[in-house]
């Protein structure tokens, strides 16, 4: 082997050593062939193979690393980064997609750089592609149309237990922008429109606050009748009812869905997490982003929380406003 090779392949195989401590590992088996040296040179001694598989520590010294007598990568998660590497911008191993790595190098089959050194994962896979998000399918329903078929609506038991009359989403239904709460109150029940009470006087207000007019949004309700004394909507109520608030979303086609407290949060994106984790990020539905934020009925309770509403409305006006 010619020396200017040696010393690129020392270079490279430093490199990789880098690289791996980074990555947390604390310690490296290498296996290399009797094939891998040129015939015209004499096959390098113990030394110096510890030579072409030492790399700088994090200290900036050059001493060998810890002995090699592992038969495979060993992973510290507490591993630090050294400053002002070019990999220590890389994600911690915490935040990738792999599980109990076991790397292993496959052997060097001829002189050459780093490439020929493969890093493989044996118990994980890396996915590098992203799966497409589904996009909701075109209707031929109108707000029209649901409506009629709502009719005087008896499919749960809120029909009995009260209501005085159906409340049926109401706005803009061409709007970028729609408001999804949870069921009529007492205000709205007597009215028929969503969120005219005390509530609905807030959320016209944080509607304000991000530049809109109440009259160029939509806003509806999971449930349209109003579950006695304010109660949260049961599941055999909200399963009555939700399929004609999702028939609503794909009629508008808002670029952005706000729900409003847990239960239209939990029945739009079909999941349990709590509202307070939800909160502040936005979650994909069918194509349609969605921001869950607290209920404006909640923010009466307590105020000390519009702040966090503020802070998910200033989000959503930015993507409305790109």
């Amino acid at each position: 082997m010619r020396e200017a090779e040696f010393s690129e392949l020392v270079k490279d195989i430093r490199e990789q050593v880098r690289y791996l401590k980074e990555l947390g590992v604390d310690a490296i088996s290498v296996d290399l062939p009797e094939e891998v040296f040129s015939v015209k040179t004499p096959r390098p001694s113990d030394r110096d193979l510890d030579q072409i598989v030492k790399a700088p520590n994090y200290s900036g010294s050059t001493e060998p690393e810890r002995t090699i007598a592992f038969p495979k990568l060993i992973r510290s998660d507490s591993a630090p980064k050294r400053p002002g590497s070019r990999l220590s911008a890389l994600p911690s191993l915490k935040r990738r997609n792999v599980a109990n790595p076991e790397v292993t190098l496959h052997r060097l089959e001829s002189v050459g750089s780093a490439r020929d050194v493969e890093m493989k994962t044996t118990s994980a896979t890396i996915e590098t592609s992203s799966r497409a998000l589904p996009i909701m399918d075109e209707t031929t329903d109108t707000i029209t149309s649901i409506r009629e078929e709502i009719g005087e609506c008896k499919r749960c038991p809120l029909h009995a237990l009260g209501r005085k009359q159906i409340v049926h989403t109401t706005g803009n239904f061409n709007a970028d922008l729609m408001f999804i709460g949870e069921a009529p109150g007492a205000d709205e029940d007597e009215q028929g429109f969503p969120f005219v009470g005390r509530a609905g006087q807030l959320l016209t207000k944080i509607i304000e606050s991000i530049g809109l007019k109440r009259e160029e949004v939509c806003i509806g309700n999971i449930n349209r009748c109003r579950p006695p004394g304010n109660r949260k909507p049961e599941p055999v109520e909200t399963a009555a009812c939700r399929p004609f608030i999702l028939r609503e979303i794909a009629v508008v086609k808002p670029r952005v869905v706000v729900v409003l407290g847990a239960t239209a949060a939990h029945n739009l994106l079909q999941v349990k997490t709590p509202i307070t984790k939800l909160r502040g990020e936005f979650h994909d539905y069918f194509g349609v982003k969605v921001m869950p934020t607290f209920h404006p009925a909640y923010l009466l309770r307590d105020p000390h929380k519009k702040r966090e509403v503020w802070e998910d409305m200033k989000k959503v006006r930015e993507l409305l406003n790109s």
